[in-house]
């Protein structure tokens, strides 16, 4: 039989199966010999209290063996199937595309960027020469932008979908059992091309077609109903279903459904800068020690504030990461953080940002790219105030708050380098002042936080779409063209790498009822 209790332990003991064993018996009032299985079902750190402890949820075999799930999906042959055409490799376009195959549909995914090897010289080149390439860049190419972005898998988007199937999804193509246990999942930016390309190989191997380098440039669309794609080497692609899965900087995209008079319309989003601090004073604040030691993990943080009417919050935390360029334009000032599968970096870094309405915008509030303009206006200011290169304009925490420019910047992770200037020369107004304020107060909510060896970058600018491809909520489909379904977080129906793979389970599950 089997039965479930928590049990928690230290740091030191977390990974002691004979501890846990024990600690399991004790829990349910039963010998330790009875045990004879112990499988983990979740794990979380709690460092609410003096002392630093991990809780986790166990299943307790008693009476029978535990016999470890094999994690192997079996995808049937639909070379020979209806084609359903999806834009876009990244989650939400890749995970489409299983379902398709799981429904008997065979997908044909088109990719502008490239695959995950080829994109390697790429953000070299972005990192080391300040150089973009419009097409392939952290944003754009196989995997999306949480590929070479981090690839953290926590999501509150449980009500969607099936969370579970889409982690063990991971898992059966080489990702750690780690993330169907751990309360905060991550694979780390190291692991995820390789589990990337393992999915490409499945969708490959069950029929499903992959065409990278390939940039759509107008959809076939006769009487309100979707026929296909166009692409930029003159190939039309046929399908009388197209998910749209293009993720949140594809702006020509937006440019190519406006220019077809098929609707679209702005969306709020969040700006502001990524900051950074050692990492060292995010254990010393989270886990009250000086030294987290060698069994805890660097520690992650969650902030937010409302100040004057508007919430600022901390957003894509990332421990022991890195703060990277990405950019999809020349001229322009993009940043983003991610972290390795250890997370071993010094640095600790996190976007802190602020709402943007349309009323916040001067314009009208009819035009699609109202707020898209305004987020390139501030990419463009950003990248003129860093001097370019890809340099970011920086300051220090404290000299941000009290309005002077840093005598110098410490040393960060930003590769292409940062350069000392007023940051709310950058940003507007009303953002700025709202980060002053918010800012002391995340110090007095977490020790040390509110310090000068802590450094801002700008700017924080692609937290989610600037523009929405409206949807019907029961068919997904768009409202006025049958067969188009907008997807993901370019479409604005999704925030992260789980929510966007969930969204794209659920339009290739919608793709069955025209098909």
């Amino acid at each position: 039989m089997t039965r479930e209790t928590e049990i928690v332990c230290s740091p030191e003991q977390h990974e002691d199966e004979a501890v846990l064993v024990r600690l399991a018996a004790a829990s349910l009032k039963i010998s330790p010999h009875q045990i004879t299985g112990l499988k983990i079902l979740k794990r979380s750190i709690d460092a609410r209290g003096r002392r630093v402890l991990y809780r986790m949820q166990v299943q307790v075999f008693t009476g029978e063996p535990y016999i470890p799930e094999a994690y192997i999906i079996k995808y049937p042959n639909v070379k020979n199937a209806k084609h359903v055409i999806i834009i876009g490799a990244g989650p939400a376009g890749l995970f489409a595309a299983l379902q398709c195959i799981e429904s008997g549909l065979k997908p044909i995914i088109l990719e502008r960027g490239k695959d995950v090897k080829q994109r390697r010289r790429d953000l070299a080149n972005i990192n080391k020469q300040g150089l973009v390439n419009p097409e392939s860049n952290y944003c754009f190419g196989e995997g999306g932008a949480g590929t070479y972005s981090d690839g953290k898998l926590y999501t509150r988007s449980t009500k969607r979908g099936d969370v579970t199937q889409v982690l063990k999804t991971f898992v059966a193509h080489g990702a750690d059992e780690d993330i169907l246990i751990d309360a905060r999942p991550h694979i780390g930016t190291n692991k995820l091309p390789g589990i990337i390309t393992a999915i490409r190989e499945t969708i490959q191997n069950a029929g499903g077609e992959l065409h990278f380098d390939t940039k759509v440039t107008s959809l076939v669309v006769d009487f309100g109903k979707i026929k296909g794609v166009k692409t930029l080497d003159g190939e039309t692609h046929k399908a009388n279903a197209v998910i749209l899965a293009t993720g949140h900087s594809a702006r020509d995209i937006f440019e190519m459904l406006h220019r077809q008079n098929i609707l679209i319309e702005a969306k709020p989003f969040a700006l502001g800068v990524r900051i950074e601090h050692p990492q060292e004073i995010i254990d010393r604040a989270q886990y009250h020690c000086e030294d987290r030691g060698e069994y805890l993990p660097p520690s992650y943080y969650s902030l937010v504030e409302q100040v004057d009417g508007r919430g600022v919050f901390s957003f894509c935390m990332c421990p022991g990461g890195i703060i990277a360029p990405c950019s999809t334009e020349d001229k322009e000032i993009v940043v983003n953080g991610w972290s390795p599968s250890k997370r071993n970096n010094p640095y600790a870094n996190s976007g802190t940002v602020v709402q943007v309405n349309l009323e916040d915008v001067k314009g009208d509030n009819a035009d699609p790219f109202k707020l898209l303009n305004f987020q390139r206006e501030i990419e463009q200011l950003a990248f003129t105030a860093g001097g370019g290169n890809l340099v970011a304009p920086a300051q220090r925490m404290v000299d941000f708050v009290e309005g002077r420019i840093s005598a110098d910047l410490p040393k960060n992770s930003y590769l292409p380098g940062t350069k000392s200037v007023n940051l709310t020369e950058v940003l507007p107004g009303w953002i700025a002042e709202r980060l002053k304020k918010a800012l002391p107060v995340f110090g007095q909510k977490m020790k040390g936080y509110y310090t000068n060896e802590a450094i801002l970058v700008g700017v924080e600018s692609r937290t989610s779409s600037p523009v929405k491809v409206p949807r019907d909520k029961e068919t997904l489909q768009h409202p006025q063209v049958t067969g188009l379904f907008p997807c993901g977080e370019g479409a604005g129906y999704a925030g992260g790498i789980i929510s966007a793979a969930i969204d794209g389970i659920n339009c290739a599950l919608a793709t069955k009822n025209i098909l």
